[in-house]
């Protein structure tokens, strides 16, 4: 029998996908790609697959998995299965350059950012930009190695010292920092590559980067908005009638870069300008503010795979 099957390597996160494909009685099946064996002599199964990969995946100590599901998604399109957030998607997932330069060519405004290799490098990078600013990895997730830096004293200190983290991939960008007027920034979700709602992220208590995890830090240091999924309710607040000039563009930009599934998160700067910063394409809800709306994600994207695995079935069957 057909199914939709689940890529990923965080259990956790898969919980409130699992509770809504039982409500409607979707055949599905997880693939927890940390590590094992593709035979490419092999046909992959019939079905829909949903890429949940994580650009984190190396700080739960599954350091290939992304790789490994590189392989994978190069293994199912080949064979032409029906992939939601695809190969393409993947590398703007693991990479904050690949989002970058692809938001760009939609004219989509990202923070002046740098892209740097080699730790003696980076002080001469923030010259050339200069402060404040932002340092984190390229290869994100959590919010790893994002510190706020409002001088060359205290980066070439913090630089120095054992707090540095050297990123997965080698690339550490430095990156304008965005003072937003009031201390929020707005998450944009989308499924089926279409807008669903927005979700406003309450910054005043500094960033919470992934909860699921339990990772907290303090106010100095400044990562991307927090990971909603089991976060403090009161953080998070849905829009009602949200409006953004650059919606349509931000759906063109999802299909031109194979994402079905994401959230985009924007930050507004006191002028009135708007900066996108990350395109997660792993993206998760809080469920508190979704009931308090009546908007419901998870269950958004098990009906979206269900209408999926019914059109593959529909075309098998022609």
């Amino acid at each position: 029998m057909s199914k939709v099957y689940v890529i990923h390597e965080n259990s956790v996160w898969v919980e409130p996908l699992r509770a809504a494909f039982d409500e409607l009685g979707t055949p599905f099946e997880e693939w927890f790609l940390d590590q094992g064996v593709l035979d490419l002599r092999s046909p992959p199964p019939e079905g829909v697959f949903y890429n949940r990969m994580s650009a984190s995946s190396h700080t739960r100590d599954h350091r290939y998995a992304a790789e490994y599901t590189g392989a994978v998604l190069a293994w199912l399109e080949r064979h032409r299965r029906t992939v939601v957030n695809d190969s393409r998607a993947l590398r703007l997932e693991i990479s904050k350059v690949a989002q970058y330069e692809a938001l760009a060519s939609f004219s989509i405004p990202t923070p002046d950012t740098l892209a740097v290799v080699g730790r003696e490098h980076i002080v001469s990078a923030a010259e050339r930009l200069g402060f404040p600013l932002i340092l984190k990895h390229n290869r994100g997730g959590k919010g790893l190695g994002v510190r706020l830096f409002l001088s060359r004293a205290a980066l070439e200190e913090h630089l120095a010292s054992p707090e540095f983290e050297e990123p997965v991939d080698g690339i550490t960008l430095v990156q304008r920092y965005i003072q937003a007027p009031e201390p929020f920034i707005t998450r944009l979700e989308f499924v089926g590559g279409r807008f669903l709602y927005a979700v406003r992220v309450d910054t005043s208590q500094g960033f919470e980067l992934c909860p699921v995890d339990a990772c907290q830090v303090d106010a100095a240091v400044i990562g991307s908005a927090a990971c909603p999924a089991v976060a403090p309710s009161e953080k998070f607040r849905i829009v009602e009638g949200y409006q953004n000039s650059l919606i349509l563009t931000y759906e063109r930009f999802l299909a031109a870069n194979g994402i079905g599934i994401a959230g985009i998160e924007v930050i507004v700067d006191g002028e009135g300008r708007s900066f996108t910063y990350d395109v997660n394409t792993n993206t998760n809800y809080n469920p508190d503010a979704e009931a308090r709306a009546g908007l419901f994600g998870m269950r958004s994207i098990a009906r979206h795979l269900d209408g999926l695995l019914k059109q593959t079935a529909t075309a098998r069957a022609a």
